[in-house]
């Protein structure tokens, strides 16, 4: 499994350095199912995601949605479990991370993150 390194290229902050891509029809319906927490550094990108769903999870994450300029065009900050978020019409993938990141890092619409696989 290759990880991913997430960093806010507008604030030069790195978000998560440990992050799996869910690009397969498989890994994209899965997602987080059967995981009991992110740890900090940790996250899920999901690609062609224009909204997510948190049925059956366990535990509350926050959620950035970026354009295929992976420009931010919408955050949800502590979705619960049986939640599901806002449709942005604008979004091409979310990334999910541990809950009270978008707080801690900052993350503000109109943001450009970079994504890159780790070495």
């Amino acid at each position: 499994m290759t990880l991913h390194t997430v960093v806010n290229s507008s604030t030069n902050t790195t978000i998560a350095d440990k992050v799996i891509l869910a690009d397969t029809f498989l890994s994209r319906l899965t997602g987080l199912l059967g995981r009991k927490h992110l740890s900090p550094g940790e996250g899920l990108i999901i690609t062609a995601c224009k909204s997510i769903h948190m049925v059956f999870m366990k535990f509350a994450i926050d959620v950035v949605f970026l354009d295929k300029n992976n420009r931010v065009v919408g955050l949800v900050e502590n979705i619960k479990p049986f939640q599901f978020s806002p449709v942005f019409f604008k979004a091409n993938c979310a990334v999910e991370l541990p809950s009270g990141s978008i707080a801690q890092y900052n993350v503000q619409s109109g943001h450009t993150f970079q994504i890159t696989k780790n070495k």
